[in-house]
Formats: C-alpha cells, structure tokens, sequence
C-alpha cells in the first residue's frame, strides 16, 4: 500500500480524497491508502480524514504519496518540497509557473527515484478522443483553438501556464510545436484578457491558439482545422464518457507506482510535458515584450 497526503482541499483535493477512499476495485488506485491532509486554513476532518502538517507529511514512514491541489502558484515548493523528502507527487497541471523549475524538478524525480506525474484529464475527455480520431491520418494546412472562460482567482498565474490543457491538446494532435508570433489584450478594468498566440508545426503549418478570460464568458473550444481533405469547425459529438476523469487520472498515476507503466511511455510523457511548459514560457516571453 501507498500511504497518501492530499496538499489543499478545495475542489480538486476533496475529489481526491474522495477517490482514494472509494477506488476501482481491482485496479491500481486501490493500493492507495490516504492518510491526511494538509491545509492552511484550520479545518475539522474531510470525509473521516484529518488534517496534518507538511512537516508530519514529510517525516512519517507511511506517506509515499503527495497529491499536489493548491492553487497553481504554490505548486512549486510544493512539489519540491516533497520530492527532496523522496515521496512521489501528483500534481493538478500546469506542474509550474516556469520552464526552468520544471526540469529542476523533474531531474530531482528522476535522482530520487520517485514519480512525478502531472495530472492531464483534458486527454482523457470523449471529447479529445473523438477529435484525436477525426484528426488523425490528415495533413493541417491551418487552424485555431480559441477557448473562452470566466475570469479567474488570483494565482492561476498568465494564460499560456493556466489554460495548458489547451496546448496540451494541440501538441498531442499535431506533434511537437515553435512559437512564432503572441499578444496579450488586457482589460484589468474590467478583469478581462485574451492571449493569442501563433504556433508552427513541425512542417510550419500556423496554427492560432486564442485564451480568452472574461466575467460572464461561457466557458467553451471552438476549433477551425484546414486540412488537405476536409475542415473541421467542430469538436465532433462524442458518447457519454465513461467514468470519472479524475478518478481515470488517479489510476493512471497508480499504474505507474506499481511498475505498470512502460520506461518508455514514462519519458514520452516527461518530454511532452516539459515541452508544452517550454512553449508557454515562450508565448509569456514573447506577450511581455514591449
């Protein structure tokens, strides 16, 4: 069994006490066990679990697991924090708020000998899925992913890093990507942005990724894909999902605890984090320039 300590207990961090208290049967995630959890507010037991200090989390023989659900801003030394007391950590994406932290944390993993898995549940929507298929097989001449959303809290830090599942999904459909062209409108009147950022594939087929956040917008993707054989305006309809995507999530990651998941697959999906980071290092880079 993986001892576990859950770190925030907002919505994500309660979903995974939740999860780990009532696993899959038969599948990985049942050889989790959580422990506790970790918060800065004073707060009565979540579910049956009681709260405990980082310092008794980072010290007790029977925590394996950290599960990283704080506000994006605090994943660092969150992270990093555990991972230098050899616990392996989960964390809600994006991992950081920087490409350079990013790799320093993913070498530290890699020295510990521990997991570091960023959670990713935008690829396992039905949604993704049935794009992925509609997609797959066909050359892109040109295309937009233009997501929009409410506003939000302090400390989910500049777009390219908050709305990474987008980019995510982009670099998953078409492969490795180059920033070539991004702009940032602010209103801070008004609490409202949009980034735009133009993106090369790896044959310089543009493609526009627009993130868009205001008071009142409905959250939702609108796609525009040029291919040579037809032009997708829609996320194809997609069946109804089968089951919880945090719950396929905590899986996924316990798959990898117990030796499940392949060296190779480990490394692709380190390579393909670390790269959608480096892109929206590039992207904030290239928005700041005045």
């Amino acid at each position: 069994m993986f001892g576990a300590v859950v770190v925030g207990i907002g919505t994500a961090g309660w979903v995974r006490i939740r999860d780990m208290l009532a696993p899959l049967l038969g599948s990985p995630a049942a050889e989790l066990n959580v422990r506790g959890f970790i918060s800065r507010r004073s707060l009565d037991p979540q579910q049956g679990v009681s709260q405990i200090s980082v310092e008794e989390a980072v010290g007790r023989e029977d925590i394996h697991v950290a599960f990283v659900c704080t506000e994006n801003a605090s994943h660092e030394d969150s992270i990093r924090t555990f991972l230098q007391a050899g616990k392996h950590v989960c964390v809600e994406c994006p991992m950081t708020m920087n490409y350079k932290a990013a790799v320093e944390l993913w070498d530290l993993a890699q020295k510990k000998g521990v997991i570091l898995h960023e959670e990713h549940i935008e690829l396992l929507t039905e949604d993704y899925k049935e794009l992925k298929k509609e997609v797959e097989g066909k050359i892109l001449q040109e295309g937009t992913l233009h997501f929009t959303g409410g506003a939000l809290k302090p400390g989910f830090g500049f777009p390219a890093f908050s709305g990474i599942a987008r980019l995510t999904w982009l670099v998953e459909l078409f492969g490795e990507l180059s920033v070539s062209v991004a702009t940032m409108e602010e209103d801070s009147g008004n609490n409202c942005s949009k980034m735009t950022a133009t993106l090369l594939t790896s044959d310089n087929r543009p493609l526009t990724w627009i993130e868009e956040r205001g008071p009142g917008l409905p959250r939702a993707k609108k796609i525009n894909f040029h291919f040579d054989c037809c032009t997708l305006t829609q996320i194809p309809p997609a069946p109804r999902g089968c089951g919880d995507l945090f719950m396929q999530d905590l899986i996924h990651f316990s798959a990898k605890l117990v030796g499940q998941v392949s060296a190779e697959e480990l490394q692709r999906e380190g390579t393909r984090v670390l790269h959608c980071l480096q892109l929206a290092e590039r992207i904030r880079e290239l928005c700041l320039v005045k």
